[in-house]
């Protein structure tokens, strides 16, 4: 029971963080622009990963294929480790939004497989 309240309370901050993420760089889109031009990353990957946020999030909810699951996993595990370190270096104090998402990603994916295979 510990492992499905710790997946799904786990899933559903991973998500609502992502959708956060993808809701800014979609309406937020010079806000956004500012960050990644301080952060050093190339703008035009903003819409691109916004996107790629809200596919990982209908892979991961709509448990369609493991392999794509994996994927989705991979996707924001990487994604959570470059936000760290970007916001960790630039020294914006917005790290811990990442540490948190990285977490919750980490907790997700590992309690998944065992509640939701």
């Amino acid at each position: 029971m510990l492992k499905k309240i710790l997946y799904w309370a786990s899933t559903v901050i991973l998500t609502l963080i992502m959708l956060f993420s993808a809701y800014n760089y979609f309406f937020n889109h010079e806000m956004i622009v500012e960050f990644f031009e301080n952060m050093g990353y190339p703008t035009y990957l903003i819409y691109p990963l916004a996107i790629a946020k809200l596919l990982g999030l209908t892979t991961i909810w709509g448990n369609f294929s493991a392999s794509l699951k994996e994927w989705a996993y991979a996707g924001f595990f990487f994604n959570t480790i470059l936000a760290f370190f970007a916001h960790y270096m630039v020294s914006d104090g917005q790290h811990i939004g990442a540490i948190i998402a990285f977490v919750a990603v980490m907790l997700s994916y590992f309690t998944g497989k065992q509640v939701r295979p």
